[in-house]
């Protein structure tokens, strides 16, 4: 069974993804890491304590960092998950002091080093919990088994960004963590827009989770609205794109993924801040900043998209 730590800001697709990978009878969910992002830290915070208990998941929740390492954290996407992050649904009161007495940094180290070499961290949001964990660790990365990211567009599919027209949300978001994470001795695995936008779950699909997975059917399709709403006005979608659920289906079902491998750097300033570059080629450059990175990275280029979506209703329809 493979140990996760699931980094998070829940967030419509981040509480789709968790309940996929709680279900999947593959993961054990050893914790919640929480980061700010689709919406505030205290609201992503109680949001993977809020599933925790309507679900009785058993993970620990630990509370990650408010803002990126070097830039200003910006403004909460509402727009797309709502003001509480779960398409404004009704929630009740959470107690924050559920919580775990370790910040989400210190908490991935105490994990790694008291199982190393079993940890796979998945990481759905900015990469800042995971970048401070290394900082504060420098022996640390050696000894996670694999990191899977929800992030990037290299431009398979013609997919670039969604926040600049050439950066995705969650590397835009803080991307001198990702370029961290990314040039450490990582063994990483990346889902990004080029496959994530080929994946989409429609009225159709939604309908058909509501009516036969009755334990988190009912609470996707709730949740959803806000979400669907907001991908059919902005794309003329009937559903939606499916994002961090994808970092769960690279994990249990890597046959359904295309890579391709070489090393990622991340541009951290100016316009195309967030823009993902991976260098396939093994051509020997003058100069070349890709060519030191110590991590062994593959990047998703390909996905059965059909296979996606019948192996998730698959996991839910038993949970």
């Amino acid at each position: 069974m493979e140990k996760v730590i699931f980094d998070t800001d829940p967030g419509i697709d981040d509480s789709m993804a968790i309940l996929f990978a709680a279900a999947c009878p593959e993961i054990k969910l050893l914790g919640l890491t929480t980061i700010f992002g689709n919406t505030t830290l205290e609201g992503t915070t109680k949001n993977a304590l809020f599933l925790k208990e309507k679900f009785n998941l058993d993970y620990d929740v630990a509370m990650g960092e408010e803002t990126p390492l070097f830039i200003r954290a910006g403004k909460c996407p509402s727009f797309v998950h709502g003001d509480n992050g779960l398409g404004n649904i009704k929630l009740p009161d959470i107690d924050l002091s559920k919580i775990h007495h370790l910040r989400a940094p210190e908490y991935i180290i105490s994990k790694v080093r008291e199982f190393p070499h079993e940890v796979t961290i998945m990481c759905v949001g900015r990469l800042t919990n995971l970048a401070k964990a290394l900082m504060l660790d420098p022996d640390l990365a050696p000894l996670i088994k694999k990191v899977i990211i929800m992030g990037g567009a290299f431009g398979h599919h013609g997919a670039f960004g969604n926040v600049t027209p050439f950066a995705e949300a969650n590397i835009a978001g803080d991307p001198h963590a990702a370029d961290l994470v990314y040039t450490s001795e990582l063994n990483i695995d990346t889902v990004g827009l080029d496959v994530t936008q080929e994946v989409i779950m429609n009225e159709s699909y939604l309908q058909k989770l509501r009516d036969n997975c009755h334990k988190a059917g009912p609470f996707i399709y709730e949740i959803s609205r806000f979400y669907y709403d907001f991908h059919k006005k902005s794309a003329g979608l009937d559903g939606f794109y499916v994002h961090d659920s994808s970092a769960v289906m690279c994990l249990v079902r890597p046959d359904l993924y295309t890579f391709e491998e070489g090393p990622v750097r991340v541009v951290c300033t100016g316009p195309a801040a967030g823009h993902t570059i991976q260098k396939t080629s093994t051509k020997a450059y003058p100069k070349d900043e890709w060519a030191s990175s110590k991590a062994l990275c593959k990047v998703a280029v390909e996905v059965n998209a059909q296979g996606f979506l019948d192996h998730y209703f698959k996991v839910l329809e038993v949970f």
